[in-house]
């Protein structure tokens, strides 16, 4: 087993979370904040001051089995990666979209997939690309949120998170 961890912001974590601990290869997720200002942020404090952090899903997966290329092309495939600081009805610096890393391996391969991804918008692709800073978990009710509210909010398409499950990610390298 090939372990290796990634950080992906997509708006809010509950979606994103759900979405990507259905596909092959992910051996873990949690969410939380990745990048502010604030020490141990609560939900409260990111939602209402000026935190800084985006909502984020750390994710172990085995790389062997799910190569980052293709996570990429999955998570691409929940976010309008040209949107400031919004997806689905989320509206705020939280909720912007964001890969983060933590070696320059993988930053070549996150890399490489944004420009990709660029060929097919007019706009300018928006997705923060850069080092994970800081994470923080978020409180235990957000973790598995969707599992744990199967009828809460979700911006992701219910269709796609079932989708996914089905796939053999390989086939998106």
């Amino acid at each position: 087993m090939n372990k290796r961890e990634i950080y992906l912001a997509g708006g809010c974590y509950w979606g994103t979370e759900k979405y990507m601990s259905n596909v092959k290869g992910v051996l873990e997720t949690a969410v939380g904040f990745a990048n502010g200002k604030t020490e141990r942020p609560t939900y409260e404090q990111v939602c209402k001051e000026n935190t800084d952090h985006a909502e984020t899903v750390h994710i172990i997966y085995d790389a062997d089995e799910l190569p980052l290329s293709a996570m990429l092309k999955l998570f691409w495939k929940i976010i309008d990666p040209t949107s400031i600081n919004q997806q689905g009805e989320d509206i705020g610096r939280q909720y912007r979209t964001g890969v983060y890393y933590q070696n320059n391996e993988d930053k070549e391969i996150i890399l490489a997939s944004v420009a990709e991804l660029q060929k097919e918008y007019d706009k300018p692709i928006a997705v923060e690309v850069c080092p994970l800073e800081m994470f923080w978990p978020a409180e235990e009710y957000h973790q598995k949120y969707l599992n744990k509210n199967p009828n809460g909010y979700c911006h992701v398409p219910w269709d796609l998170i079932d989708w996914v499950e089905t796939i053999d990610p390989k086939e998106y390298k």
